[in-house]
């Protein structure tokens, strides 16, 4: 973060947070905000944040040994006031994160420039990019980087905020009910996207409702005044969107919507193409991603795009520019001719089934090999979600299965009870052990699909296979891989 922004008087930092100032004087100033005491600059505020593995209030001294100028605690009675002379700012709230995220209210509202909140169960990041892609074009913008999207990530983006900025596009995720109201009222969206709604994150709200209601706080906390985009396809945002008074541009795969598409052809390797439809203007579209679903993330980019008022002729110049990011449905074209599908970014059941089909549509009639990992985070569900996209496995015409994590033998059952024979089922103990089969099966043509949740670190896999086989980005201009 610059040292020099964002900047806070003392009185801004109090009113903001309801603080209780300890010591200091009121000429204290702030330039920056940290949360990490191993970043921290000359001037910052350091904000001690407590997690399940970490508690800042034990890095104070580090903090002022860095130059912190103020320290702002909420558990007191673990700090040493020796550590802070009388003129540097202790200050104490009531919850460091809460106050992180009042801070960050603040600055945000300092500004007049659309910002754009995005949630929803799975598209999240794909649909910001191509957002990015297309306003970056005429718009100074500042966006969510990595997986900064949640109660500490998003303030971050927002204190990244100046006065060059045009325009911020915030992505919101969350597993835990409230996450998406609290980061909708820190941020104050003008422009609120619900992707779509789907089983992820079950195992932390426990039924599609809750999910569905959990998601839709993103338009109930937004401004009546503001515009919220609508997925006419996905039925749990619809009944969201009958609560939402203001203004609505739709996208779906209908012509009654705003934004629509039509004549979509899949292009093997070249990713896919369509005509997009904005108010009866027809344009052509050919999109270096593949997967029919990324039609609704680009759908979803261009309404909201619209609805800053870029025209059709930048949406398709955004749109045709967009290059996946490493992880996400990332084409990898190998040495020997066969090709990697790296999907190992995250995994739920919605995007592990469009990833299978995927991979269905891609290799045609060569050979393909999957390695999965388990699916994350799905509570009382997870087994019978797994079993279902084992059978699914099945169907798509597969050579080999490789899996990784708690729920295998579940995965592995339903692949068997749909078809596939336990001679071509593998269990791995580590990332090498598919690479021997590989090396003794993969032809030239033949497709491998790579995918699992986060914590099951499948781009470890995806590294191996790039390292014995070596090959080239398709979607990223043939950069080549080492």
């Amino acid at each position: 973060m610059n040292n020099d922004s964002p900047k806070f008087s003392l009185e801004d930092v109090l009113n903001a947070t309801a603080g209780t100032l300890i010591s200091g004087v009121p000429e204290n100033t702030f330039y920056g905000i940290s949360t990490d005491s191993r970043l921290i600059k000359k001037g910052n505020l350091f904000i001690a944040l407590k997690g399940e593995k970490f508690d800042g209030h034990d890095f104070v001294r580090k903090a002022l040994e860095q130059g912190a100028a103020g320290i702002m605690v909420h558990d007191y009675a673990k700090i040493n006031q020796a550590l802070t002379d009388k003129t540097t700012a202790l200050i104490k709230v009531a919850d460091t994160l809460l106050a992180l995220g009042d801070l960050a209210h603040e600055w945000r509202n300092r500004f007049s420039i659309p910002v754009i909140g995005l949630t929803g169960s799975s598209g999240k990041t794909t649909t910001k990019e191509m957002m990015a892609s297309i306003i970056g074009l005429e718009k100074n913008i500042i966006k969510t980087e990595g997986n900064l999207n949640n109660l500490i990530g998003l303030p971050q983006t927002i204190f990244r905020l100046t006065a060059e900025h045009e325009l911020m596009i915030l992505e919101m995720g969350t597993n835990t009910r409230g996450e998406i109201k609290r980061l909708t009222q820190i941020a104050a969206p003008n422009i609120g996207l619900i992707t779509n709604v789907g089983p992820a994150h079950l195992a932390g709200f426990g039924s599609m409702d809750v999910v569905r209601e959990e998601k839709s706080d993103l338009f109930y906390n937004m401004s009546p005044s503001g515009i919220a985009i609508i997925n006419l396809d996905d039925k749990a945002v619809t009944i969201t969107a009958e609560r939402w008074s203001g203004r609505k541009i739709t996208f779906s795969m209908s012509p009654n919507a705003d934004i629509t598409v039509k004549d979509i052809e899949r292009n093997g390797v070249k990713g896919v193409r369509f005509n997009l439809v904005i108010s009866g203007n027809t344009q052509k579209v050919e999109m270096k991603i593949a997967g029919l679903h990324h039609v609704y993330d680009a759908m979803a980019a261009a309404a909201t795009a619209f609805a800053v008022g870029i025209d059709i002729k930048t949406i398709v110049e955004g749109l045709v520019e967009f290059r996946p990011f490493s992880g996400r449905m990332e084409m990898i074209r190998l040495r020997n001719g066969a090709f990697l599908l790296d999907d190992s970014y995250n995994a739920n059941p919605a995007s592990v089934r469009e990833a299978l089909m995927t991979l269905k549509d891609l290799k045609i009639h060569h050979n393909g090999y999957v390695f999965l990992g388990d699916m994350l985070e799905l509570g009382a569900e997870a087994g019978e979600m797994h079993r279902k996209i084992g059978m699914l496995i099945a169907t798509i015409g597969i050579n080999a299965l490789f899996l990784q994590g708690d729920f295998s033998k579940v995965t592995a059952a339903g692949a068997i009870e749909g078809g596939l024979s336990p001679e071509n089922i593998f269990y791995l103990s580590d990332k090498k052990q598919g690479i021997v089969y590989l090396k003794a099966h993969l032809k030239k043509g033949d497709w491998i699909l790579v995918k699992g949740s986060r914590g099951m670190k499948m781009e470890r896999i995806v590294a191996q296979i790039c390292d014995d086989f070596g090959g080239d980005r398709i979607s990223r201009d043939n950069k080549t891989i080492h």
